[in-house]
């Protein structure tokens, strides 16, 4: 049995997986992967291959970037791999 916060992502994949990419397809995924309090301090976009985070303050940039990794990979499983190819932080 794997556990619930494991399993969540590949739900969310599966259920996002007909639905044509869209800024609100990308606003849930990018919620679902990293949580409320920081979508409330971040803006995103994606732009060819290419998230753009826009923090609202440098301790989100600094939390992005320090969480880059795992929010890069929960993405790319919630909008399939050729969707996300890297991530740009801003503040």
């Amino acid at each position: 049995m794997r556990p619930l916060n494991q399993a969540v992502p590949g739900a969310i994949a599966s259920l996002l997986g007909a639905a044509p990419l869209s800024p609100g397809k990308v606003a849930f995924a990018w919620r679902a992967a990293v949580g409320a309090a920081m979508d409330r301090g971040t803006a995103v976009r994606l732009e060819a291959g290419v998230l753009l985070i826009d923090a609202m303050s440098p301790q989100w940039a600094h939390e992005v970037t320090r969480s880059s990794g795992i929010i890069l990979a929960r993405m790319q499983t919630m909008l399939g791999a050729g969707a996300v190819e890297r991530l740009q932080v801003r503040s």
